[in-house]
């Protein structure tokens, strides 16, 4: 194996990052590309396939750029992403044929509610392993078939190409020679088998997609063609593509059964290992593909939360209750408790383990004592709710206690969240010294499958130890607000809409 680097892609909701790793697994330079969101209705979210695709080239070559090495000397480009964003596009041209529909974007929930309705739940659930959900890929291409013209030409003349967002990248990064995908992406679009680790043809025709042409699914080290990066003037082998939420928990290596992580972003992804064999999931929680390994896969039960970061970015940017991040955290420990005050960010509805859509974000407990001290710490507090929520549900069907959770993303920064969270879990929260967990992990996959590094022992063997955030909060306090909690979440579902 030549090369003493590698490339990351991190494609995420917000921006388009490119990474240089070194044989420890440091990261020696990045760059970054902010993308447009598109709001063209209430509940739709939006992305520029092309402008993402030229977002990647440019970052990866300023990343090239900035750490000062030469191009030749890069082993392998890995691939991470956002995950249920769906691209279509068509396969003569190459061209986009809509914008990308965004993991946010709910306008599928009518055909989710008629199918549902229908009683093809437990269907969906036993194959894909996901509850039928405008969240996953599969309505979102649905209600493209049926409302763009463009899609729907495509599709009928048996040229529509569609995929998440890394097999759109690389199609492209590869001049069109790879369609592929991996496991963990294949397994959140609900037309994949999760068992059989394929495709699943009654699922496809069921969503009306009879025709459409899929990517090949791969295990996540498997090769994934060669890229032709043009700003650095070089091919470098595709090795490793992962969802970005898979990726973190290989990051964090949790490559064994019972090890759980928490990324905090925009919306929140919590992940138990399971190990090699599918269990059913219990109720508000999925199953998907952790991974492909060297041949095998893992799985995960996993829950995702809406809105977490994008909670307090809310607070931020729409009522300006506080100016910077980090003053979230000054006012949150201004105040003894929360006085009774309770946020529950249902702004597109609630996720995990509710998965309650017709609901709307409340705050609750306001009194004439309470004031924006009050409401950024409940904020705060409502992530680690939802967290708290989540792992309740997971460890009823786990077969395996939550001994610690490992936890990533920008909000795993605020140490009062952190020791907030520790405390309404009463299990050690475990934070990395490092940041960029999504591409770290799938450069460990990459590296592993092109032979950067020979065993993920070797990449044991260079992890630093976490920030350990222990409980320390009395049961009794720990009940009384969890039980806050769980009443407001009440109130919100009692005025649904």
């Amino acid at each position: 194996m030549a090369g003493r680097f590698l490339l990351a892609l991190d494609q995420s909701t917000q921006s388009t990052k490119a990474f240089v790793l070194d044989a420890s697994g440091a990261i020696v330079a990045k760059a970054a590309r902010p993308h447009r969101q598109y709001y063209p209705e209430a509940g739709r979210v939006e992305h520029d396939p092309a402008e993402i695709l030229a977002n990647a080239r440019a970052a990866l070559a300023e990343a090239v750029e900035a750490a000062g090495i030469d191009p030749a000397d890069i082993a392998a480009l890995c691939v991470t992403n956002q995950r249920e964003t769906i691209v279509a596009w068509d396969a003569e041209t190459g061209r986009p044929l809509h914008n990308a529909l965004v993991w946010q974007d709910d306008r599928g929930a009518p055909l989710c509610a008629e199918l549902e309705a229908r009683g093809y739940g437990p269907l969906v659930r036993g194959r894909t392993g996901l509850a039928i959900d405008p969240y996953y890929s599969a309505s979102k291409l649905a209600w493209l078939a049926r409302n763009s013209e463009p899609v729907r030409s495509a599709l009928a003349a048996g040229r529509l190409m569609a995929g998440t967002m890394d097999s759109w990248l690389v199609w492209n990064l590869s001049g069109g020679k790879v369609f592929a995908t991996d496991y963990s992406n294949a397994s959140r679009t609900m037309l994949f088998d999760a068992r059989e680790l394929r495709w699943d043809p009654e699922l496809i025709e069921l969503f009306g997609l009879g025709g459409i042409l899929l990517p090949e699914p791969r295990c996540s080290d498997a090769g994934f063609g060669e890229a032709w990066l043009p700003g650095l003037g070089i091919t470098a082998p595709i090795a490793g593509v992962m969802g970005d939420s898979h990726a973190a928990l290989f990051g964090h290596c949790g490559w064994e059964a019972g090890d759980a992580k928490g990324s905090y972003g925009t919306g929140s992804s919590l992940m138990l290992n399971i190990g090699p064999a599918a269990k059913e999931p219990p109720k508000g929680v999925v199953l998907s593909l952790a991974w492909g390994f060297r041949g095998k896969p893992s799985y995960v039960f996993e829950g995702n939360i809406h809105s977490t970061g994008y909670t307090m970015t809310w607070l931020r940017d729409k009522l300006g209750i506080f100016a910077a991040d980090d003053e979230a955290e000054r006012l949150a420990r201004e105040v003894p408790d929360n006085g009774g005050v309770y946020l529950v960010p249902a702004f597109s509805g609630l996720g995990a383990p509710y998965w309650e859509h017709g609901i709307r974000a409340t705050i609750t407990g306001l009194s004439h004592g309470s004031d924006r001290r009050h409401i950024a710490r409940a904020g705060l507090e409502s992530i680690a709710y939802q967290v708290m929520d989540l792992v309740g549900a997971m460890a009823a069907n786990a077969g395996a206690e939550f001994s610690s959770l490992h936890v990533d993303g920008g909000p795993s920064r605020n140490a009062f969240l952190m020791q907030f969270q520790a405390d309404m879990l009463g299990i050690p929260v475990l934070v990395p010294p490092r940041d960029e967990l999504s591409a770290i992990g799938v450069s460990y996959m990459g590296g592993l499958g092109v032979g950067f590094w020979r065993s993920p022992e070797e990449i044991l063997g260079f992890q630093a130890e976490p920030r350990r955030f222990e409980p320390s909060m009395r049961p009794e306090v720990r009940e009384k607000l969890a039980a806050g909690w769980k009443s407001a979440v009440a109130q919100a579902i009692f005025r649904k809409i």
